[in-house]
């Protein structure tokens, strides 16, 4: 990232930045030992690592924004549902809660900044992985190696594009542990060269950075799963819609998510 691209993305960005990547240093200091989970109303796993990474979270970001509402996974599975306005925040403080359990290192910290319904500001964070991606409307998308135990450093970061397909066939991005039949029906439509198997919101990122093109999902996701990746993924140039091309929104009823698709230019 040159020094101009460095004082383009705006300090509220660099400091959600910041937070996912402080968080990401709680969740791997879980990672090493043996991990135990509980189960949720859902069936789904939660750690110690998620419960502690989204109180972390939750109070870094009362510190930045004191009147703009936090809605967590964790705090909304627990029945604490804020009232939420035209702007607030969603928090998936351990997305991939399966990867993280098989130790495979698809797991990110998500935080995205929504106004009128639309993802203004996003921020993945892999921490196994060592990269971070984050993005807003106005400055764009971007990506850099971050490994835990320092501080990022901004001026490191480098421009994400996505990219036009290439005329040969589609790279898509599908689901580690939630693929599901309906997407393979859906995918039969296309020209598919090869496939990118990932967890969590790091398929969003893939085509953020134009390393996939496309990503259908017909399983259950809820708003913190998709928030932060469509944000990055929106800032660099691509899309996330419904299944029939409607615009996705954030705010929803028990905030449920409609099936998706994912694109890149």
């Amino acid at each position: 990232m040159t020094e101009s691209h460095a004082h383009a993305t705006s300090p509220m960005l660099r400091a959600l930045a910041r937070i996912a990547y402080d968080a990401g240093a709680i969740v791997l200091s879980h990672y090493t030992d043996e991990i135990t989970f509980t189960r949720k109303t859902d069936s789904s796993p939660v750690t110690a690592a998620d419960l502690e990474a989204e109180r972390f979270i939750l109070k870094r970001l009362a510190q930045l924004a004191p009147d703009v509402p936090v809605v967590g996974e964790e705090s909304v599975a627990a029945g604490r549902i804020p009232k939420i306005g035209k702007h607030f925040f969603l928090v998936d403080p351990l997305d991939g809660t399966k990867e993280f359990l098989s130790k495979n290192g698809e797991f990110t910290i998500n935080i995205a900044e929504i106004v009128e319904g639309k993802p203004v500001r996003g921020v993945v964070y892999a921490p196994a992985k060592d990269r971070i991606f984050f993005g807003e409307t106005l400055s764009g998308a971007f990506a850099m190696t971050a490994p835990p135990g320092g501080a990022p450093d901004f001026a490191e970061a480098h421009p994400i594009e996505a990219r036009v397909p290439a005329k040969d066939g589609l790279v898509v991005a599908v689901s580690r542990s939630h693929n599901d039949k309906k997407s393979d029906e859906y995918l039969a439509a296309y020209a598919v060269k090869s496939f990118i198997v990932a967890g969590s919101s790091l398929k969003f990122c893939l085509i953020a950075t134009g390393e996939a093109d496309l990503y259908p999902r017909h399983g259950r996701t809820m708003e913190w799963d998709t928030a932060a990746g469509h944000a990055v993924l929106a800032a660099a140039g691509g899309c996330l819609t419904t299944i029939d091309g409607k615009p996705f929104t954030y705010g929803k009823a028990k905030f449920e998510n409609p099936y998706f698709v994912a694109r890149g230019a």
